[in-house]
């Protein structure tokens, strides 16, 4: 898979190059910087080895007697080589020379210039006496070499530099990934203390990354859940509202001495309905619970609405011109035929039992813009305008508008449920006279 623009990967690929950049730099420059302060003497050993030229000058001054005794204590400071020399490099006169030591005149350097460990590692230096015509010439003494401090320093450029990097590294990588991520852990863990509480930081759902996509999904799941666990609870709350009213009928006919034929009518319908309000509860719950959408095929709407037609003209006792039909030829939607034909079932019932007596039913069906617009009208009296949408919810009876007290309020909740799960749409609106239920779904 490419990552997108405004993937992770990006900030990721850049985070890790700038760390490696950075080291590689970073290492080099100290490198470079720790090699040079290593190859000049500090500000100490000047000032000891002026020390030795001054003391040389003054048993210089002295005599040659006096500069043989310097020498010889002085002999601890560089056993190797110990003399003065003129601006020729040629020892002055009393200074016994070994051949060896002579050879070494040819080596000398500055005392404040460039050091080099080549050889044995200790250069023969010189350092001008206060007249400036005569030098002190010598081994550089261990104790005053610059790169004493090398193992230190490499310490740090090999340990320390990294190791900070490391860590600053560690801290961008904790921001741009870990931080989000523990927000994301602290929002999932407040569900269990605070059910369901949306709380995803505003600067993580501006995020158009990987993790913002990640928290808008936790995000809708907390809020699918809130929804579905309320409407559960509603469910709940609703049905054992419904069920009161049966079971204190069934309880006044048992302490009622009514004939048996009556008894057994009585218990016969009001068991009926409890049925009926539980498995059309049972069904809502369901309905709720799906995810996605219904599978969807090709449905003929004139064949289906044939037999629901056929199926109500029995149910209600009506005549045949009662439910009137206007369909035109090649209705065809795509949609679940269970489910579109069960949603037309309610809604048609609902139809009829609102509907007055001799009253008419008209189903029709409109073509626009790639979509089928079905129609049902009835010749009741309507609803509010306010309320066209509470129809559609659970439990929804409106007694004053519709004086029938038949049904629990669930045909049109579970049909508008059904269609929203075959992608589709659904609502009503007030006619002349009566209520039109219309259903939109996607033509074929």
């Amino acid at each position: 898979m490419t990552p997108g623009r405004w993937s992770l990967f990006w900030p990721l690929v850049i985070l890790v190059a700038g760390f490696c950049l950075s080291l590689i730099s970073a290492t080099h420059y100290l490198s470079a910087r720790i090699d040079r302060y290593l190859s000049f003497l500090p500000d100490r050993a000047l000032s000891t080895l002026q020390g030795y030229a001054a003391e040389a000058a003054q048993a210089l001054a002295e005599g040659p007697d006096a500069l043989e005794r310097w020498r010889r204590q002085r002999t601890e400071v560089s056993p190797e080589l110990l003399a003065l020399v003129d601006e020729d490099r040629r020892p002055l006169a009393g200074q016994a020379l070994t051949e060896r030591q002579r050879r070494m005149l040819g080596f000398v350097r500055d005392y404040d210039g460039l050091m080099s460990r080549r050889g044995d590692g200790r250069p023969t230096i010189r350092v001008p006496l206060p007249d400036q015509s005569h030098y002190l010439v010598l081994r550089l003494p261990e104790a005053l070499a610059p790169w004493g401090q090398r193992a230190l320093l490499n310490l740090m450029l090999l340990y320390v530099v990294p190791g900070l990097l490391a860590v600053l590294f560690c801290v961008l990588l904790y921001w741009l990934l870990i931080s989000p991520l523990e927000r994301l852990r602290r929002q999932a863990n407040a569900m269990r203390a605070d059910p369901l509480q949306s709380l995803l930081p505003a600067s993580l759902a501006r995020r158009r990354d990987e993790l913002g996509e990640l928290g808008r999904s936790l995000e809708f799941l907390t809020l699918r859940l809130r929804q579905s666990v309320a409407q559960q609870r509603q469910l709940m709350r609703d049905l054992s509202h419904e069920l009161r009213t049966p079971l204190s009928r069934l309880g006044v006919a048992a302490e009622t001495e009514l004939p048996l034929p009556e008894l057994r009518n009585r218990l016969e319908r009001e068991v009926g309905n409890m049925r009926e309000l539980v498995d059309s509860t049972l069904e809502l719950a369901w309905l709720d619970s799906v995810p996605g959408r219904l599978d969807c095929e090709a449905v003929d709407v004139n064949a289906l609405w044939d037999v629901l037609r056929e199926d109500a003209l029995f149910e209600s006792g009506w005549q045949p011109e009662g439910i009137v039909t206007a369909l035109p030829q090649g209705c065809h939607v795509l949609g679940n035929l269970n489910a579109l034909a069960q949603a037309l079932e309610n809604v048609l019932r609902n139809a009829i039992r609102h509907s007055p007596p001799q009253g008419r039913v008209c189903f029709s069906a409109e073509q626009a813009e790639g979509c089928w617009t079905l129609c049902l009208a009835d010749q009741g009296p309507g609803v509010a305008e306010a309320d066209l949408q509470v129809i559609f919810r659970p439990f929804a009876r409106l007694n004053k508008a519709r004086p029938d007290g038949d049904g629990f309020g669930l045909g049109l909740a579970i049909a508008q449920r059904q269609i929203n799960l075959q992608q589709g749409h659904i609502w009503a609106e007030n006619g002349e006279p009566g209520l039109r239920v219309c259903i939109q779904l996607q033509a074929v």
